[in-house]
């Protein structure tokens, strides 16, 4: 799928007769296969939702460092435009990621349209800032229009948001790298389908 900053790659899992989609983008080091994204995907399947894991330009052409936030942004929003008006048309979406996707989904929430944003291991600020408020991402988060769930680990070194009302944020054993699918299944449960049911018909 061609972006103006480079081909992206969108898995589609199609369901047969969705309720709607989950779109998800990866960490900023990592790819769409970590065990948090995995136990996602699979609990939003047997909830008859289509997933979408989008894989920016950056990953595709084989480089770990990211791209600027700009560039994650454009290209994520040009992959969304492009599913939701070719294999999504029609479905209500709920858009997230892990970490870094989990920011991208943030600050594009209102331009994708999406019904719910779903944040696992959200990078509240970089490790060992303390509570410097300048380097706090907690404004992306703030900004989000729509419902939001925040799945964090424990022992997050990143920090933990904090809920407020629209904001749930559920906190399971763990690090930054929420390994334990169940845990994660377990936190996000039913939200998803919950937040497609809620959407209006399109």
């Amino acid at each position: 799928m061609n972006t103006r900053h480079g081909p992206a790659r969108a898995h589609l899992e199609r369901c047969p007769r969705p309720s709607g989609a989950l779109v998800l983008g990866h960490g900023a080091g990592g790819g769409v296969r970590s065990p948090d994204l995995a136990a996602v995907a699979e609990l939003a399947r047997q909830q008859s939702i289509t997933v979408v894991l989008v894989e920016q330009p950056y990953r595709v052409a084989g480089r770990r460092s990211p791209a600027p936030a700009h560039q994650l942004d454009a290209a994520w929003l040009q992959v969304v435009e492009a599913l939701a008006s070719g294999p999504l048309r029609g479905l209500a979406l709920v858009c997230g990621g892990r970490s870094s996707g989990a920011r991208v989904a943030c600050r594009t929430a209102s331009e994708t349209g999406c019904v719910g944003v779903l944040c696992l291991a959200f990078p509240l600020r970089p490790p060992g800032r303390g509570e410097d408020p300048t380097r706090s991402r907690l404004p992306e988060l703030d900004a989000v229009r729509v419902p939001t769930l925040v799945v964090q680990g424990e022992r997050d070194a990143f920090g933990i948001p904090p809920a407020r009302p629209g904001r749930i944020v559920r906190v399971v054993p763990g690090d930054h790298s929420l390994r334990d699918g169940a845990a994660v299944r377990a936190a996000v449960g039913d939200w998803p389908a919950e937040r497609l049911r809620s959407a209006p018909i399109l």
